[in-house]
């Protein structure tokens, strides 16, 4: 048992190694336990893991021992000599065949095959960090095409370009190196497939190889033009293991014990934590995301708040306003300690030559631009802050280490995505880069990420672009340049979100266009083979023909590259070339499949565009606007279901696709499922708030549903964006014969026949009701009584707000006019109020906009006049009633009398007999009223 522990000890002070390789910090390895033997395998694993430490991955894969893991002699290379696709296939099974044989020979012991494991890995991670030097960290030079120094064929590398194609995704520009990845790849997935499959027990030694997997496989989506279902369900998996193995100070120290110092545990931690944000991330789960980081942020003894303090942002301003500042406290510091992002003046005595220094970054800049780089700031009460005006570059500031530095910057990522896309996003990243830009002393990996956020933001402002576009330039020759070394380079560039060369290029490029340096932008997107970017430079000189020529000199080079017959078939809108992409790529080029399928929309071939949309979705469903686009074909060729399952896959991706959720909510609609669209019209307006027509849907399924105030609300949203001018009369005849049903009760309303019948309450008969005692009994104790009173009352102030609410959009309406529908609704508003008199004006405008020479010709407009007029003159009676008047009912006796003679033509309708009978009530109100009045006294 002892000697079994003493395996496992070893085995993960290898591990160890291996991961504090591409830690945030460089510090001295423990050596290996002195009481283990050293036997030739212990020696060939040490020796391979001082030269990764030392950045010398090409010597760990040429090596003697290398070689010999894989059987591999001169014979071998010779037996795999042609430049072609199926030759390097052969090549790298019959690699994974010899590996699998050396890892389960059964001839040696368990404790044997568990260091032959650590030592696969060890070749593994040599070639992953070599492809990571060719495509992130740079510099490129150093290391030859293949990873075991074969033959340099190019076909070798179309073959790794296919493996990693074959995830549904095209790469993105030119990637170096592509056999190593994938060489990787291959060699940490069978090792652990072994591993697992034989139940050694010295899996417990090897636990790490799930981190390296999930770092493989994530470096894998970065260089692809689209996110990966495939990749993203491997990272799932791997990622969780690592979690279960790794995700606490309790789980790491158990682990490696006392190898560790409790600075190592939570930096262990904390980098495992950034890299699963930076993976959510990347798949766009934001929520996700934001927990890891703060997880990190817990992890690493940080707590980060932003706060304003006076200072200058400008050489020549004389007045200081509020800058943001971001505050750092840090667990680690001796005192309770404060990081801001700008700090105090250097000393006479600091130095000012350091390489890593900030005031040596800062200053040359300072001189492109009057904006100053960071702000110098003003004492704002903040402890251990001279009075003096803060400059930048000081040396006072906390010190954040290389973890603490990547949890700042991850914030950036964060306020990206929640906040919109205006210029002061970027505004409240600068705190963050402020606070990085500020510390004296950072490794390599953090500076280059920090200047890119930088740049970023300084190249949106028209003060600061030609200082982004220097910085830029600086960072690019940067990253080329021999110094520092692939060592220091390597450090925790799987914690930060830096993107690769050929990304960064892009940017460069794009910043040159923007800048009107087109010529320029071209060669580099010539150079890393970004072939749409320079179609779209060539159409802004003129020169479409010359982009095509390009593209076809191009292809005369690499015929079996799907990218460029996809290219050229978006320059020359020739389906062909799509289909030839089909054919080279063995139909697995989602691209070419996604551009077949807009083709046949745009010509109208809906169930064809349909077809290929699903196929093309089949291969990648984590393209942004597939689905979307799958439902758009679908709603096309009538399919509900289907669109509604696109569109539905479409937010899932994208919650904030605005058009999505409001296609999603008028499909619920056409389904008659109001509560379904009621909450995806409510997703879909907050993102296109400034849309009437989705305001006015809105409001329909709110009124479906029972929600008059969302519905009265959205209304008055429907009026506003459209100055007035869009009113939904049915809608609002709705919503007030709702609001007369709801007040039927405390306030009966006099209704039309025909459209309204007042609704009494439950139990407003009560007292007819056999066996039910008289809610007055004194004899009968109501137990609910108070609790339903009150209910009561909130109900009644319920529908008085609605009411008052339904008036400020009626009054709103007739306000800029309005026609006979509004003015009729405005009228049983008016008497919903009790306001006879001026419901009686409401009406009158209402029959006066009857009104007119073609009205007696027009049955339909007679049947709504003679309406208006019964209901006016309903009013006039209740008028006269109330007060006594006869002037009412001798208006309304004219006007009934001049309907009766006017229209007899429509005799034979029912509106004319209501008229007819309306004028006999009104005739006898007026007798009735005589015979009530007192005699006059004659003098």
């Amino acid at each position: 048992m002892a000697e079994y522990q003493h395996h496992l000890h070893v085995l993960r002070h290898y591990e160890l190694r291996l991961l504090r390789c591409t830690a945030a910090t460089q510090k001295p390895h423990p050596p290996t336990p002195q009481s283990y033997p050293a036997t030739p395998l212990h020696t060939v694993i040490t020796d391979a893991l001082d030269l990764i430490e030392a950045g010398r991955y090409a010597e760990v894969l040429s090596s003697g021992a290398t070689r010999k893991i894989f059987g591999i002699e001169e014979e071998f290379f010779s037996e795999f000599s042609d430049d072609s696709v199926n030759c390097a296939d052969g090549f790298y099974s019959e690699l994974m065949n010899r590996m699998g044989s050396f890892l389960v020979d059964e001839s040696v012991n368990e404790m044997e095959r568990g260091f032959r494991a650590v030592l696969v890995m060890c070749i593994a991670v040599s070639a992953f960090l070599g492809f990571t030097q060719c495509n992130l960290t740079g510099p490129l030079d150093g290391l030859p095409l293949c990873p075991l120094n074969a033959n340099a064929f190019k076909e070798w590398e179309n073959w790794a370009r296919i493996q990693l194609m074959s995830s549904g995704s095209d790469l993105f520009g030119k990637t170096y190196n592509l056999q190593y990845i994938v060489f990787a790849k291959m060699l940490l997935m069978r090792t652990k497939d072994l591993l697992f499959e034989g139940s050694f027990t010295s899996m417990e030694g090897v636990r790490s190889i799930s981190w390296w997997l999930a770092r493989v496989i994530l470096f894998q989506q970065k260089v692809l033009d689209e996110r990966s279902s495939s990749l993203f369900d491997l990272l799932q998996v791997f990622i969780g293991e690592t979690f279960h193995h790794f995700g606490t100070l309790e789980k790491v120290s158990n682990y490696w014990g006392a190898e560790l110092h409790e600075e190592d545990l939570s930096s262990i931690v904390s980098m495992l934590h950034l890299e699963a944000g930076i993976l959510e991330y990347t798949y766009g789960r934001i929520d996700s995301s934001r927990l890891h980081f703060a997880s990190a942020e817990v992890a690493s003894g940080l707590e980060l708040s932003v706060t304003g303090v006076l200072g200058f942002r400008t050489v020549h301003q004389v007045e200081p306003k509020a800058q943001l500042v971001l505050v750092a406290n840090t667990s680690t510091s001796n005192s309770t300690d404060t990081c801001l992002s700008t700090i105090p003046e250097l000393p006479a005595n600091a130095s000012k030559t350091s390489e890593n220094n900030s005031c040596v970054h800062q200053n040359g800049k300072d001189e492109v631009s009057d904006v100053l780089m960071m702000p110098r700031l003003l004492q704002n009460d903040y402890p251990g802050i001279g009075a003096q005006c803060i400059q930048n570059g000081g040396t006072t500031a906390v010190p954040l280490n290389a973890i603490q530095q990547g949890v700042v910057l991850a914030q950036c990522l964060l306020i990206e995505k929640r906040t919109r896309h205006d210029e002061m996003q970027r505004w409240e990243m600068a705190p963050y880069i402020e606070a990085i830009d500020s510390q004296q002393s950072f490794i390599f990996i953090v500076r280059c990420f920090c200047d890119i956020l930088r740049i970023r933001w300084e190249s949106s402002r028209s003060h600061t672009k030609e200082r982004a576009l220097l910085m830029m330039d600086e960072l690019v020759q940067r990253i080329y340049a021999c110094s520092p070394g692939v060592a220091e380079r390597i450090h925790f560039c799987y914690g930060v979100y830096l993107p690769t060369i050929h990304a960064l290029r892009k940017e460069y490029g794009e910043l040159l266009v923007s800048c009107g340096l087109i010529g320029e932008a071209i060669k580099i997107f010539e150079q890393i083979e970004l072939w749409n970017n320079l179609i779209d430079c060539y159409c802004l000189l003129g020169k479409k023909a010359a982009a095509v020529e390009l593209i076809k000199a191009r292809l005369s080079e690499m015929p079996s590259d799907p990218r460029l017959w996809c290219s050229l078939g978006d320059v020359t809108i020739d389906d062909a070339c799509y289909e030839k992409a089909l054919e080279v790529s063995n139909n697995r080029s989602a691209r070419a499949k996604r551009s077949l399928a807009r083709s046949a929309y745009n010509r109208g071939d809906y169930e064809m565009s349909k077809t290929l949309w699903e196929s093309a979705m089949a291969l990648n469903s984590l393209y942004p606007g597939g689905w979307f686009a799958l439902g758009a074909a679908a709603l096309k060729a009538r399919d509900i279901e289907k669109a509604l399952d696109g569109f539905t896959r479409a937010v899932q991706l994208d919650p904030e696709n605005g058009e999505a959720w409001n296609n999603i909510a008028c499909l619920h609609m056409i389904k008659k499922k109001s509560k379904e669209s009621f909450t995806a019209f409510k997703e879909a307006l907050k993102f296109k708030r400034d849309s009437w027509q989705l305001w006015e849907n809105y409001s329909q399924v709110a009124a479906d549903i029972g929600n008059i105030r969302q519905a009265l609300e959205a209304t008055l949203m429907v009026l506003e964006l459209t100055n007035n001018k869009r009113i939904d009369s049915e809608l609002l005849e709705r919503i007030t014969l709702e609001m007369e049903k709801r007040t039927s009760t405390r306030q009966p309303v006099s209704s039309d026949k025909k459209t309204r019948q007042p609704v009494s309450s439950e139990g407003a008969n009560n007292d007819s009701c056999t066996g039910s005692a008289h809610p007055s009994d004194p004899n009968v104790i109501h137990v609910g009584d108070s609790t339903s009173s009150e209910s009561g009352m909130g109900i009644s102030r319920e529908n008085e707000n609605l009411v008052e609410v339904l008036g400020k959009v009626l009054q709103k309406i007739v306000r800029s006019g309005g026609g006979a529908d509004v003015w009729g609704l405005y009228a049983r508003w008016l008497k919903l109020k009790g306001d006879l008199t001026m419901c009686s004006e409401a009406l009158l405008k209402q029959v006066r906009s009857y009104q007119g020479s073609d009205m007696w010709k027009d049955r339909d407009r007679f049947k709504k006049f003679a309406d208006a007029s019964v209901e006016l003159c309903n009013v006039y009676m209740e008028i006269s009633s109330s007060t006594g008047s006869r002037r009412e009912l001798l208006a309304a006796e004219m006007h009934l009398r001049n309907i009766v003679k006017q229209g007899e033509s429509f005799s034979d309708t029912e509106e004319f007999k209501d008229v007819e009978a309306c004028l006999v009530e009104v005739k006898m109100k007026l007798e009735s009223n005589l015979e009530r009045a007192p005699p006059v006294v004659m003098k």
